[in-house]
């Protein structure tokens, strides 16, 4: 079996092993939260069909639930009556669980960087399920607008063409991961 080829080197098992057992301490995990949540809101600005929709949607909490390195993840997300998107707090219940599927996070990686949605188990309100889905479907990052801004067009269409061949391969490494390793989703 050919292993795959990736520009840096492959990541210690001591490394993988501290990772899977070791948190980071919670004011971290809260604000990487913040900041995830400042990111999303900023895409969303972008996009007023986007914003309309989640003000139809205002109070209602959806969590987003998966496991990954052995852990089990959770965000809770609320709508806020300007279509924009605040962290709920952890008493409130959800209207919408999301639970994505994929357990291990390389085949989460996968279907993310091939532009495909993973699996996703839909448990409550419908309406905001199928709003959910529009905004996933329809609303991009457009990072190459954002990097003129400040650092001019030139500079940031460069910088973009430039990452594009980086990009590629992470996403064939991935995919050449995974196909040497068995499916557990097929039968033999």
């Amino acid at each position: 079996m050919v292993k795959p080829s990736f520009p840096f080197p492959p990541v210690p098992d001591w490394v993988l092993s501290a990772a899977s057992t070791l948190a980071p301490p919670l004011w971290l995990q809260a604000e990487l939260l913040q900041k995830l949540v400042l990111l999303l809101n900023h895409v969303l600005q972008s996009e007023p069909e986007a914003m309309a929709r989640l003000a139809r949607h205002q109070g209602q909490v959806f969590s987003v639930e998966g496991s990954g390195l052995g852990r089990s993840l959770r965000l809770s997300l609320t709508a806020t009556p300007a279509g924009l998107l605040d962290l709920a707090t952890s008493e409130a219940m959800p209207d919408l669980r999301l639970q994505v599927a994929d357990e291990h996070p390389a085949v989460l990686l996968q279907h993310l960087l091939s532009g495909q949605k993973p699996s996703v188990r839909i448990e409550g309100d419908v309406q905001l399920a199928a709003d959910l889905n529009w905004l996933v479907d329809h609303v991009r990052w457009d990072i190459e607008e954002d990097l003129a801004r400040l650092l001019g067009d030139e500079r940031a269409h460069g910088l973009v063409q430039l990452s594009r061949p980086w990009v590629l391969a992470l996403q064939g490494f991935v995919r050449s991961a995974l196909g040497a390793t068995p499916n557990r989703n097929t039968a033999p």
